[in-house]
Protein backbone atom coordinates (compact mmCIF):
# COMPACT_ATOMS: atom_id res chain seq x y z
CA UNK A 1 0.00 0.00 0.00
CA UNK A 2 2.82 2.36 0.83
CA UNK A 3 4.38 1.46 -2.48
CA UNK A 4 1.15 2.29 -4.41
CA UNK A 5 0.86 5.54 -2.56
CA UNK A 6 4.45 6.41 -3.34
CA UNK A 7 3.94 5.54 -7.03
CA UNK A 8 0.78 7.66 -7.20
CA UNK A 9 2.50 10.59 -5.49
CA UNK A 10 5.48 10.38 -7.86
CA UNK A 11 3.14 10.18 -10.86
CA UNK A 12 1.21 13.24 -9.69
CA UNK A 13 4.44 15.16 -9.10
CA UNK A 14 5.73 14.22 -12.55
CA UNK A 15 2.53 15.26 -14.25
CA UNK A 16 2.42 18.58 -12.42
CA UNK A 17 6.02 19.34 -13.38
CA UNK A 18 5.43 18.66 -17.09
CA UNK A 19 4.73 21.83 -19.06
CA UNK A 20 1.21 21.90 -20.42
CA UNK A 21 0.94 21.19 -24.12
CA UNK A 22 -1.53 23.47 -25.76
CA UNK A 23 -4.42 21.59 -27.22
CA UNK A 24 -5.55 22.20 -30.77
CA UNK A 25 -8.31 24.77 -31.03
CA UNK A 26 -11.75 23.27 -31.26
CA UNK A 27 -12.70 25.65 -34.09
CA UNK A 28 -10.92 28.02 -36.42
CA UNK A 29 -10.53 31.53 -35.10
CA UNK A 30 -13.18 33.88 -36.44
CA UNK A 31 -12.14 35.80 -39.54
CA UNK A 32 -11.86 39.54 -38.98
CA UNK A 33 -15.14 41.23 -39.79
CA UNK A 34 -15.17 42.94 -43.17
CA UNK A 35 -15.25 46.71 -42.94
CA UNK A 36 -18.60 47.96 -44.19
CA UNK A 37 -18.01 50.87 -46.53
CA UNK A 38 -20.55 53.66 -46.30
CA UNK A 39 -21.05 56.32 -48.96
CA UNK A 40 -22.22 59.90 -49.20
CA UNK A 41 -24.23 60.76 -52.30
CA UNK A 42 -23.84 64.05 -54.12
CA UNK A 43 -24.87 65.24 -57.56
CA UNK A 44 -22.14 66.39 -59.90
CA UNK A 45 -23.47 68.98 -62.33
CA UNK A 46 -21.32 69.53 -65.39
CA UNK A 47 -21.80 72.86 -67.13
CA UNK A 48 -21.18 72.57 -70.86
CA UNK A 49 -21.20 75.25 -73.51
CA UNK A 50 -24.34 74.88 -75.61
CA UNK A 51 -23.40 74.02 -79.20
CA UNK A 52 -25.87 76.59 -80.62
CA UNK A 53 -25.12 79.39 -78.14
CA UNK A 54 -25.99 82.72 -79.72
CA UNK A 55 -23.35 85.42 -79.99
CA UNK A 56 -23.80 88.19 -77.46
CA UNK A 57 -22.54 91.72 -77.14
CA UNK A 58 -19.72 91.93 -74.54
CA UNK A 59 -21.82 94.13 -72.20
CA UNK A 60 -24.79 91.73 -72.30
CA UNK A 61 -22.48 88.74 -71.78
CA UNK A 62 -20.82 90.46 -68.81
CA UNK A 63 -24.25 91.18 -67.26
CA UNK A 64 -25.30 87.55 -67.81
CA UNK A 65 -22.03 86.35 -66.22
CA UNK A 66 -22.81 88.46 -63.15
CA UNK A 67 -26.28 86.88 -62.93
CA UNK A 68 -24.70 83.43 -63.32
CA UNK A 69 -22.29 84.09 -60.44
CA UNK A 70 -25.12 85.50 -58.30
CA UNK A 71 -27.12 82.32 -58.92
CA UNK A 72 -24.17 80.15 -57.86
CA UNK A 73 -23.73 82.29 -54.72
CA UNK A 74 -27.43 81.84 -53.83
CA UNK A 75 -27.18 78.08 -54.36
CA UNK A 76 -24.11 77.97 -52.11
CA UNK A 77 -25.75 80.05 -49.39
CA UNK A 78 -28.82 77.80 -49.48
CA UNK A 79 -26.69 74.74 -48.76
CA UNK A 80 -28.04 72.97 -51.84
CA UNK A 81 -24.75 73.46 -53.70
CA UNK A 82 -21.51 72.94 -51.81
CA UNK A 83 -18.88 73.62 -54.44
CA UNK A 84 -18.61 75.23 -57.88
CA UNK A 85 -15.87 76.34 -60.18
CA UNK A 86 -14.76 76.77 -63.78
CA UNK A 87 -12.50 74.44 -65.73
CA UNK A 88 -9.18 75.33 -67.34
CA UNK A 89 -6.67 73.37 -69.39
CA UNK A 90 -9.35 70.85 -70.38
CA UNK A 91 -9.24 68.91 -73.64
CA UNK A 92 -12.92 69.54 -74.36
CA UNK A 93 -13.38 73.33 -74.45
CA UNK A 94 -17.16 72.86 -74.29
CA UNK A 95 -16.72 71.77 -70.66
CA UNK A 96 -16.98 75.04 -68.77
CA UNK A 97 -17.29 74.09 -65.09
CA UNK A 98 -18.82 71.88 -62.43
CA UNK A 99 -20.95 72.16 -59.32
CA UNK A 100 -21.55 69.67 -56.54
CA UNK A 101 -25.12 69.72 -55.29
CA UNK A 102 -26.29 68.19 -52.02
CA UNK A 103 -29.95 67.58 -52.75
CA UNK A 104 -32.44 64.81 -52.07
CA UNK A 105 -32.80 63.80 -55.73
CA UNK A 106 -31.16 64.08 -59.11
CA UNK A 107 -34.25 65.90 -60.37
CA UNK A 108 -33.88 68.57 -57.67
CA UNK A 109 -30.21 69.12 -58.57
CA UNK A 110 -31.15 69.42 -62.25
CA UNK A 111 -34.00 71.82 -61.52
CA UNK A 112 -31.75 74.09 -59.44
CA UNK A 113 -28.94 73.99 -62.01
CA UNK A 114 -31.36 74.80 -64.82
CA UNK A 115 -32.39 77.99 -62.97
CA UNK A 116 -28.92 79.36 -63.75
CA UNK A 117 -29.34 82.43 -66.00
CA UNK A 118 -26.60 81.10 -68.33
CA UNK A 119 -28.62 77.90 -68.81
CA UNK A 120 -31.89 79.79 -69.26
CA UNK A 121 -30.21 82.01 -71.87
CA UNK A 122 -29.06 78.93 -73.80
CA UNK A 123 -25.35 79.59 -73.23
CA UNK A 124 -24.79 76.52 -71.01
CA UNK A 125 -26.30 73.05 -70.73
CA UNK A 126 -26.27 70.84 -67.66
CA UNK A 127 -25.43 67.19 -67.26
CA UNK A 128 -26.25 65.71 -63.84
CA UNK A 129 -24.56 62.62 -62.42
CA UNK A 130 -25.05 60.89 -59.06
CA UNK A 131 -21.62 60.75 -57.42
CA UNK A 132 -20.78 58.57 -54.44
CA UNK A 133 -17.78 59.17 -52.21
CA UNK A 134 -16.70 57.14 -49.21
CA UNK A 135 -18.28 58.62 -46.10
CA UNK A 136 -15.99 61.04 -44.31
CA UNK A 137 -13.54 61.61 -47.17
CA UNK A 138 -15.19 64.67 -48.62
CA UNK A 139 -16.08 67.65 -46.45
CA UNK A 140 -17.34 71.10 -47.29
CA UNK A 141 -16.39 73.28 -44.31
CA UNK A 142 -17.77 76.49 -45.82
CA UNK A 143 -21.12 74.99 -46.84
CA UNK A 144 -24.09 75.16 -44.51
CA UNK A 145 -25.01 71.78 -42.99
CA UNK A 146 -27.19 69.52 -45.10
CA UNK A 147 -30.85 69.38 -44.22
CA UNK A 148 -31.91 66.14 -42.63
CA UNK A 149 -34.09 64.08 -44.98
CA UNK A 150 -37.75 64.42 -44.16
CA UNK A 151 -39.48 61.16 -43.26
CA UNK A 152 -41.81 59.89 -45.92
CA UNK A 153 -45.43 59.47 -44.93
CA UNK A 154 -47.23 56.31 -45.89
Amino acid sequence: MARTMLTTTLLLLALSATPAVPSAPATKPAAPAEKKIEFDKHYLVLLKRAPNAAKMEPEALQKLQGEHLAHLTRMGESGKMVLAGPFDEQDDVAMRGACIYRTATKQEARQLAEQDPMVKAGRLQVEVLAWYTEKGYLAFPKAPPAEAPKPTQK
